[in-house]
């Protein structure tokens, strides 16, 4: 059976980057242990179900993914696209393959965190050469199957943050209103590739801190939080669309505010910033302006790659000279604390085109708000 258009137009690039580094090979690893099994995805068409697998793209030659024997059934292998081996340590069948071909400098996507450490050292005596940021970099630039894949996930985030802003209600638990998004996402084939969580407030009015909470029913809802909702469509693209939610008669925190327009200046200066031939550091300053004139200092990234894994190579940060490309997609998610606490966490997916960023999702860029009586 021979490889869709899409597989072989995802090859290309990265054998690209692979000649530009002197690669005999490259080692896509990927594990649904640590969340990162979108790479395999990527490289194959298969999905890991538990586990992990490696994709073994040759410079030339056909590709092979392998999975530990000890697990005959990793996911539903009918759907990868390359020959499938089992081997009892997936790390020496591709050192065997490797020394037969004669391959010496061997790329790794995944050797600080993803690569299981029987595998690696298996590998010893071959030129190992970590190729995180060099793959990340390769598949920056989305397919046009791939953007049909990324908006589709953008409108099933954007319609859960909806379902979850018209359930929300101060005295509700955050697993209560979480649970009427999530069983939205599932519905829509999403699956487990959901990252949903809250930023409340600790039982305080008019504030969220920056802490990441699991939504539990202990977690009981004030008149201002932030929801973070991650989420990845049936095609596997992950994609950040979320919105601060609050009352009417919320009495917002100075700083919450201060932050608010400083959130609306990032937006629309996103419009301009995020465009072919500009460098990631000069979106990085654009649209962290608002926030830096206002004395506020970043405690994260402004944003960064986004594709079948969640995080990717470049970040949108201060140093990072990577050029801009068209159909490049972003996460930006301006990370800002203020020294009470006092945080406000909002998130969108762009889209790098010729002329600015176009966001794909059609929230407005501000708080949420709603009259509905709080139930206690």
């Amino acid at each position: 059976m021979g490889l869709s258009s899409e597989l072989e137009w995802r090859y290309a690039n990265t054998r690209r980057a692979m000649a530009e580094h002197d690669l005999d090979a490259l080692i896509v690893s990927g594990s649904e242990y640590t969340g990162f099994e979108g790479s395999v995805t990527y490289m194959s068409g298969f999905q890991i179900v538990h586990r992990y697998a490696y994709v073994v793209l040759p410079a030339h030659g056909e590709p092979i993914i392998v999975f530990p024997s000890e697990a005959r059934y990793v996911g539903e292998h009918g759907t990868s696209e390359i020959e499938q081996v089992f081997a009892g340590t997936p790390g020496e069948e591709i050192a065997k393959r490797a020394k037969a071909a004669g391959w010496k400098r061997l790329g790794v996507y995944g050797l600080d965190y993803i690569m299981t450490v029987r595998d690696y050292r298996a590998l010893e005596g071959l030129d190992l050469v970590n190729f995180d940021v060099e793959f990340d970099h390769s598949r920056a630039t989305k397919s046009a199957a791939e953007l049909e894949s990324v908006r589709e996930s953008v409108r099933i985030n954007q319609r859960g943050f909806e379902i979850f802003f018209e359930h929300y209600a101060p005295g509700k638990s955050a697993a209560e209103v979480m649970s009427h998004a999530e069983a939205y996402f599932i519905a829509e084939g999403c699956g487990r590739h959901l990252m949903d969580m809250v930023l409340t407030s600790e039982g305080r009015n008019g504030l969220a801190l920056p802490e990441f909470k699991i939504a539990r029913i202990s977690e009981i809802l004030t008149d201002f939080m932030l929801p973070s909702l991650e989420v990845a469509g049936p095609g596997g693209h992950w994609v950040e669309v979320s919105r601060a939610v609050g009352t009417t008669d919320a009495q917002l925190s100075d700083h919450t505010k201060r932050q608010m327009e400083a959130y609306v200046e990032h937006f629309e200066a996103m419009r301009g910033a995020l465009k072919v031939g500009a460098t990631c550091h000069d979106v990085h300053r654009a649209v962290s302006k608002g926030f830096t004139d206002r004395g506020y200092h970043l405690g994260h990234v402004t944003g960064h790659s986004i594709g079948m894994t969640m995080i990717e190579h470049p970040k949108i940060g201060e140093g990072v000279d990577f050029v801009l490309g068209e159909n490049m997609v972003f996460s930006m998610h301006p990370h800002v604390i203020a020294d009470t606490g006092d945080c406000l966490y909002m998130q969108d997916t762009w889209l790098v085109t010729p002329s600015g960023g176009e966001p794909l999702d059609t929230l407005p860029m501000e708080i949420h708000l709603t009259d509905v009586a709080g139930t206690s």
